[in-house]
């Protein structure tokens, strides 16, 4: 039976990876083709389409009534995404960023961070009165991406595939982004159920890494291939959506349990995107020696964990 819920959770994590990655392939291509600015597009299309994982996962748990998943889901995918993903990317290539990202997107990113623990210590749970106000939030977050795509536009891409090809890819991708999750969701749980393992571990351990597979996939190869402004914005609009859109959206569904346990985990977030922060605010770029230093502050996390 464990054999069998293993496999199915593998299952899941595959769906779920090459669903975003079709996801990502289709709306960016659509982007591209109308204009849009990279880093726009990174900050958005890329980023909704590698965060669909942990909004389908968070969501599907919300209505099977295991919300606590939710935020376990959230917090873990953001920590990963930094100390994880962006050290991993930074020991392949150093990273560079837009000022904008520095000076007012990571800003963000750990204030609503902050808000988040707060909002979590008022009664231990996220309302629906405290969704709505990170939906307001969210679109504070999306009318500040639109006056950049204003700026920002550039001439439109005519060497795409076919419109209905890109439409195609990503439908296909987010069917499959909503039946990997349902099974990851069942699975996971399952899981934890037999092992005795708490919903909070599982949650910020083996879903979170699962969920922040596409994350991992699309900021290295963003990197090796030369659009930075992909990489590092993919990772903090995806830490900025998981926050207001996937918590947001899940408290509107049913409020999330926000256990104390979690307040150490939200701290450790807003701790990685300082750690971003400082590793770039002087040399403009992510560089090898903060990728080792990130990777060594999650493998003392993990060990905390255990």
């Amino acid at each position: 039976m464990i054999f069998i819920e293993f496999l199915l959770l593998a299952l899941g994590f595959l769906m779920l990876v090459k669903g975003a990655d079709w996801f990502v392939d289709g709306t960016s291509g659509v982007a591209r083709r109308m204009g849009i600015p990279q880093l726009v597009v990174g900050l958005t299309i890329v980023a909704m389409g590698t965060s669909a994982p942990e909004a389908a996962v968070s969501i599907t748990a919300a209505l099977k009534q295991n919300a606590e998943i939710a935020i376990g889901n959230v917090v873990g995918s953001n920590i990963l995404n930094i100390l994880i993903i962006l050290g991993i990317t930074a020991l392949i290539v150093s990273v560079a960023i837009q000022k904008s990202t520095l000076k007012v997107e990571i800003p963000y990113m750990i204030a609503i961070t902050i808000v988040l623990i707060i909002m979590g210590s008022t009664g231990n749970e996220v309302t629906r009165a405290e969704g709505v106000i990170l939906w307001i939030l969210f679109l504070v977050y999306l009318g500040y991406l639109f006056r950049m795509a204003k700026k920002g536009k550039e001439e439109s891409s005519t060497e795409e595939k076919a419109v209905w090809k890109l439409l195609l890819s990503t439908v296909i991708g987010l069917v499959a982004i909503v039946w990997g999750s349902n099974i990851t969701v069942d699975s996971a749980t399952a899981l934890a159920e037999t092992a005795g393992l708490s919903e909070r571990f599982i949650g910020l351990t083996i879903v979170a890494l699962g969920t922040s597979l596409p994350e991992l996939v699309t900021s290295v190869t963003a990197a090796i291939k030369g659009n930075a402004d992909i990489a590092i914005g993919n990772i903090v609009g995806s830490s900025i959506l998981n926050i207001l859109f996937i918590l947001g959206t899940t408290a509107l569904i049913s409020p999330i349990p926000y256990q104390p346990s979690f307040f150490f985990d939200g701290w450790i977030a807003v701790a990685a995107a300082v750690i971003l922060w400082l590793s770039v605010c002087r040399t403009m770029e992510l560089r090898r020696k903060w990728g080792i230093i990130m990777l060594l502050c999650y493998g003392a996390y993990f060990v905390y964990l255990l």
